[in-house]
């Protein structure tokens, strides 16, 4: 994809960067940089993963989506070009990518340093590899590994929970739906449910009081390792704590909002309320 970008362009790449700092997008870059030479910049366009091209912090600070170009593992190339809009580049990419089987390599959002330095959320790779050390290390010496990837995060723990239920459609692409957990230990008797869209969004207490909303991250991870929990694996049965982490501000501003925010997942009557804290900083940390 990268190659047919340049051959499109007629010019060469010096950096890549990550679209989004979730999944296998986050490894994307660092296998285009093994193969090409280029280095990978410390940042994305997300600080966490969302499921369309226009929550990219590139797209919301303006930059162009075309020229893109889509390529699959036999190295057929699709280019997109006088799209102005993510939102159609979207529809059409995602036409696209299903029939090159499912899976498709992006490259899009040409910019020179200064358009990188305003649009990107910086150190997140820097930021995942901190947590899986924490991670790690906390698993090697008996220590406590959802602590311990909270205290790289600056999130905080909500509850810990049982799943109960999972309620989970196809719809438009995405997988939604809304998981019911019961609280466990020191939340027992009380109940939460959590609604997703491929990333979780909001969670709600039994009275229906919204406790994180979008764009501040929820994680489900297993409440012993703090192995990651995603929306395509979780089942009836799993325990699990639920992590709170606040959003990077750049997703925080009115104008991001309008395409990360709740109302922009279907949740018009939902006012975000930002929770406490900084992403990437424990609490009480000098900024």
């Amino acid at each position: 994809a990268m190659l047919g970008l340049e051959n499109y362009l007629g010019r060469k790449f010096t950096h890549v960067i990550a679209g989004e700092i979730g999944g296998g997008n986050a490894i994307a870059p660092m296998i285009v940089a093994a193969q090409s030479g280029l280095p990978v910049i410390d940042g994305d366009g997300m600080g966490r993963a969302f499921p369309e091209l226009q929550m990219d912090t590139f797209m919301i600070a303006g930059i162009p989506p075309s020229p893109a170009v889509l390529a699959d593992h036999l190295e057929h190339v699709t280019v997109f070009d006088g799209i102005d809009d993510p939102t159609t580049l979207e529809r059409f990419a995602r036409v696209v990518t299903i029939q090159m089987g499912g899976g498709a390599g992006l490259a899009m959002c040409v910019g020179d340093k200064p358009t990188v330095q305003n649009a990107a959320i910086p150190g997140t790779t820097s930021l995942a590899i901190a947590i899986g050390e924490a991670v790690l290390q906390a698993r090697s010496g008996r220590g406590n590994p959802v602590k311990a990837a909270l205290g790289v995060t600056g999130g905080r723990e909500l509850f810990t929970g049982k799943i109960v239920n999972v309620e989970r459609r196809n719809e438009g692409g995405f997988a939604k739906g809304i998981l019911n957990l019961d609280g466990t230990g020191e939340y027992s008797g009380h109940k939460y449910a959590i609604d997703f869209q491929n990333e979780n969004l909001i969670v709600r207490t039994e009275s229906g009081e919204a406790m994180i909303i979008v764009p501040d991250l929820i994680c489900l991870v297993d409440e012993d390792s703090a192995e990651p929990v995603t929306t395509e694996v979780v089942r009836y049965g799993l325990r699990v704590s639920v992590l709170g982490i606040p959003a990077p501000v750049q997703l925080k501003t009115e104008q991001a909002l309008k395409y990360v925010g709740p109302a922009a997942f279907g949740y018009p009557q939902v006012p975000y309320i930002p929770m406490e804290g900084t992403y990437g900083q424990p609490a009480g940390a000098r900024v």
